[in-house]
């Protein structure tokens, strides 16, 4: 039986069968998980040796949940990735009308989701355009709050 992964003083605590919501998303998000769930579970049981695994919880968002709810972006959706504390998501539509400007954005707003985190490092064997690629490791901040990815638009005039 699955648990939420909780915050304690030294960091995260994730139990050995995390429940970890995702969002299946729109047009290739269907494929995109199919694959990628597979790769995860795959993973994790290579790295654990089969002793943790992930339980998956699906929530809804974007056509689907529109389609089974007629909400865009479900209060639920947004509860159990508060609760979870992780969760994973595929790509979502824009809907036009409704005001939603973009879910990805409502989403990031809800969430206080303010910086996307993109590690970079070198994998040997990979080509690289880089004199000493093995020196390649850093972590790049996006932040997320200003800017086009604030979502913010005014009217003209």
């Amino acid at each position: 039986m699955g648990e939420a992964i909780t915050m304690t003083e030294a960091g995260l605590r994730v139990p050995d069968h995390p429940i970890i919501p995702f969002i299946e998303g729109d047009g290739i998000g269907p494929d995109i998980w199919a694959a990628s769930v597979r790769v995860f579970d795959a993973a994790v049981a290579k790295a654990y040796g089969g002793q943790r695994a992930i339980e998956w919880q699906e929530v809804l968002a974007g056509q689907k949940a529109h389609d089974q709810t007629g909400e865009w972006l479900p209060e639920a959706t947004i509860d159990a990735f508060r609760e979870k504390l992780v969760g994973i998501k595929g790509p979502l539509t824009t809907p036009v009308g409704g005001g939603i400007r973009s879910l990805n954005v409502a989403l990031r707003q809800k969430l206080d989701l303010y910086t996307c985190l993109r590690p970079v490092r070198w994998f040997q064997g990979v080509p690289s355009p880089v004199r000493r690629p093995e020196l390649t490791d850093m972590v790049i901040f996006r932040e997320n709050t200003e800017d086009i990815y604030a979502g913010i638009e005014f009217q003209q005039g």
